[in-house]
């Protein structure tokens, strides 16, 4: 890949990390082809619009596709850059799977020619990246490949994830510091003087498998410690304590800062990445292993809590509040709120509502159990049960006097001046100032 003029970028995968990447790069002057497999998907990015929620990602798409430097389509285009970021779930054993990585891969191999650099972004195993190198070795017998040859290689393959938060995804591509790990230091090189053409954080070199573990470890140190925290907010409801004001008076100290609890930990990354840790190395991750298993109880200990609040109020009419992962974005993808809501919904059905701001329905699993999408007006003047269980921005403006009268069960801690429910919820219970 030549850098005296701008490459030619493939993105294989137009998601929440694909998506805003082709934009930002086609932002810097590149011409972006991408690929998805959906073609609802390239038909609402060719007409300038997009199908997901980010802060200022639908003028930016609108802007690229309007002076042609980004166009989508099912098929892999030749380029001289390919990036692929492409989901890497796991299966119902916590295995990963690599199924979307390696058919990106075969769908690349097609297009590849000498000079060209493929750059992996997906959250992935150690020696994927590896992994995917002989793949397209053995696709493209003809070409030459970075640690497979003792001559100067054809193509260049580096790593290099994404560390974003939903939310702020435009800002933090560009401005946060990305580690490139490449198969040889000559792949990483060039992968280097690619992501300086339209990122300003800093941008540091290393081998493929450490930039793979790196990736891991971030995402498994949130895990950890909010897996703390979660096990401290099940300790408090035993012995009847705010979990908030305890965490607030020992956050006081000068070396402690907990995070906040909440219902389970969602998204594709920290509820996902940690088990391939886990399993590259089962016997030596038991703390790791053991933060999932903290994390994923609190989600059923959160329903436990809210069933027992619910069949006590026989009478009352419930609001769940919020079916995202985090606060202030339509991802959805392994919430703990949506697991919870559907649970209620699928047990007391026509009494359950949800209210979420970034959805237009309900999702599939709610259909059949009479459950309703509301807005928070409704909910305020219709519902008696409140269960708070994503801190959005316009749950967190609610009033108390809004809230007078309500039994409330708030999970996220976003109201401090509710009454708190105690030990446990208490059989027809109702709350008020």
């Amino acid at each position: 890949m030549k850098l005296d003029k701008k490459p030619d970028v493939s993105v294989i995968g137009l998601g929440y990390i694909g998506l805003p990447t082709a934009a930002i790069v086609a932002r810097s002057g590149c011409r972006v082809f991408g690929t998805d497999v959906t073609q609802h998907v390239v038909d609402t990015i060719n007409r300038g619009e997009i199908h997901i929620e980010e802060v200022d990602l639908d003028g930016l798409v609108q802007g690229v596709v309007a002076r042609g430097l980004l166009t989508a389509s099912t098929d892999v285009k030749p380029a001289d850059a390919f990036i692929i970021a492409v989901p890497t779930p796991f299966d119902k054993d916590h295995a990963p799977d690599l199924t979307y990585v390696l058919n990106a891969g075969r769908s690349v191999a097609q297009a590849l020619k000498a000079g060209d650099i493929v750059i992996l972004e997906s959250t992935s195993p150690v020696g994927t990246t590896e992994k995917l190198r002989d793949l397209l070795a053995a696709e493209r017998p003809d070409l030459k490949f970075p640690g497979l040859t003792s001559e100067t290689p054809d193509v260049s393959i580096a790593y290099c994830p994404e560390r974003v938060l939903p939310g702020k995804i435009l800002e933090e591509l560009t401005n946060n510091d990305r580690s490139i790990g490449g198969i040889t230091p000559r792949c990483a090189r060039k992968a280097l003087a690619f992501y300086k053409l339209f990122v300003r954080g800093t941008c540091v070199t290393t081998d493929s498998r450490s930039a793979e573990m790196t990736k891991l470890v971030e995402n498994a140190y949130r895990d950890v410690n909010i897996a703390f925290a979660n096990e401290l907010s099940i300790i408090s409801d035993k012995l009847g304590l705010d979990v908030w004001e305890v965490i607030r008076l020992a956050n006081r100290h000068p070396r402690v800062n907990i995070l906040q609890p909440g219902p389970g930990v969602g998204g594709h990354c920290i509820a996902v990445d940690p088990w391939f840790i886990v399993n590259s190395a089962p016997e030596e991750s038991p703390l790791i292993r053991t933060a999932r298993g903290v994390n994923d109880c609190k989600i059923h200990h959160v329903i436990a809590q809210a069933d027992a609040l619910v069949s006590g109020n026989p009478q009352a009419k419930v609001a769940c509040l919020g079916l995202a992962f985090k606060a202030n974005i339509d991802d959805f993808r392994e919430s703990p709120a949506r697991l919870v809501a559907a649970t209620l919904a699928r047990r007391f059905g026509s009494r359950i509502s949800v209210v979420e701001p970034y959805a237009a329905a309900l999702p599939r699993e709610f259909e059949g159990t009479g459950a309703t999408l509301i807005d928070v007006d409704t909910a305020l003047e219709d519902c008696d049960l409140l269960i708070v269980l994503v801190d959005h921005d316009v749950f967190r403006s609610v009033p108390l006097a809004e809230r007078v009268g309500k039994v409330v069960y708030d999970t996220r801690g976003i109201w401090p001046d509710q009454p708190k429910l105690g030990e446990a919820p208490v059989v027809g219970l109702r709350l008020a100032s």
